[in-house]
């Protein structure tokens, strides 16, 4: 789905630039162009950062090692 219209910026690729080491929506929009223009998609912007950033941060469960 595109988030940015303006710039042509889908969800996918602001979640491809989370995963790159995007951590802020400042820099999300210097590497997209996401918001640059009219910023009516900041808060959605901001939202998908958060979420993807949080899911990419969460540590992987410890499973018991068999014996």
């Amino acid at each position: 789905m595109y988030v940015c219209i303006c710039n042509g910026v889908t969800d996918k690729q602001i979640r491809q630039a989370v995963e790159d080491g995007c951590d802020s929506v400042a820099e999300l929009t210097m590497r997209t162009g996401c918001g640059s223009s009219c910023g009516s998609c900041l808060d959605m912007a901001a939202a998908l950062v958060a979420e993807c950033r949080d899911a990419r941060d969460l540590p992987l469960p410890l499973l018991p090692v068999a014996a």
